[in-house]
């Protein structure tokens, strides 16, 4: 539906809970690039398991069984969390993956914020029309919300506890 509206993604972006292979496959299908996590015991190059590669900073170009060529990033957390970064862009660089992968987080981030600080999941109304009010509303409280927290350089738990 994306593709037939004319929307023409820098790039799709999802966790390792989407990556599946058919999920990549219908994403390059439509002439997309994708960056996504792999998990560390995804086969890979004639079936070694990922955490088993010795991966490049600057990117490692693996066979992803089933896809194809594809090149890979591995970063590690300050807690030692370590995440499998892949893509099927040419050349990727790393700061391109990184800033693909933090615009992700920032999505999530609001996701979390309209849901649990303003309540769009708890529309109780029946007509579509009362439920779309709703929708309106709570992500307008969000932004008015986020307006307050930069204007007033807080965080989102500093605001809740004022």
């Amino acid at each position: 539906m994306a593709k037939k509206r004319g929307i023409k993604p820098e790039a799709v972006v999802m966790d390792a809970w989407y990556s599946s292979l058919d999920n990549l496959k219908s994403i390059r299908y439509h002439g997309w690039v994708w960056v996504t996590t792999l998990r560390k015991n995804r086969i890979v190059n004639h079936n070694k398991q990922l955490n088993k590669l010795d991966i490049l900073e600057e990117g490692t170009l693996i066979h992803l069984r089933g896809y194809g060529w594809v090149t890979i990033f591995k970063f590690t957390a300050k807690n030692g969390r370590i995440d499998y970064r892949v893509t099927n862009k040419d050349n990727p660089t790393r700061q391109y993956v990184k800033s693909i992968m933090d615009a992700r987080w920032s999505v999530e981030v609001y996701h979390r914020e309209v849901k649990q600080n303003c309540g769009i999941e708890r529309c109780q109304a029946s007509t579509n029309r009362a439920q779309r009010n709703h929708i309106f509303l709570a992500i307008s409280a969000w932004f008015e919300q986020h307006k307050r927290r930069i204007s007033e350089k807080i965080t989102l738990y500093q605001q809740i506890g004022t």
